[in-house]
């Protein structure tokens, strides 16, 4: 049974990489057609492809990794709460870490991939025992269920 359950959680790690990479493509891409194209503001830039990421990724991950049935709007409040409280942090290191004003001027790619990495470990964390928690597998066990 124990090692069932390794090779589920294994498959659903293994499927939260894959969705976010997905997220991740859409982020980048996004990011550079509004500040290589549009010209806006790092931030602004940031905030739109970060929102575009998230929808996609809660989407696919409540979905298919967690196959989680609770309540749709109660999980997405509660990733809201958690971007609450990683977009200005992420924002604020990122405005220090490439603002010539603070001096650091890294390259923006650099430090928002940095960022996708940080926001990835954290959010599947979150998910994981957060969002999903004792919900996670809940759609499959309905389904099995009904059958």
């Amino acid at each position: 049974m124990k090692n069932g359950k390794t090779k589920k959680e294994l498959i659903r790690s293994l499927k939260f990489v894959l969705f976010s990479a997905s997220a991740g493509i859409i982020q980048m891409a996004s990011f550079a057609l509004l500040n290589e194209l549009c010209h806006l503001n790092y931030w602004v830039s940031y905030l739109i492809s970060l929102v575009l990421s998230v929808v996609w990724n809660f989407t696919l991950n409540r979905k298919y990794t967690f196959k989680a049935a609770n309540n749709v709007p109660i999980a997405m409040l509660k990733v809201a709460g958690y971007y609450a409280v990683f977009t200005p942090l992420s924002t604020w290191w990122t405005a220090v870490l490439t603002e010539p004003a603070y001096g650091f001027m890294w390259n923006e790619y650099i430090v928002l991939a940095m960022t996708m990495i940080i926001n990835f470990v954290t959010e599947f964390l979150f998910d994981r025992f957060v969002v999903f928690g004792k919900s996670t597998d809940s759609a499959e066990k309905k389904e099995e269920e009904v059958q």
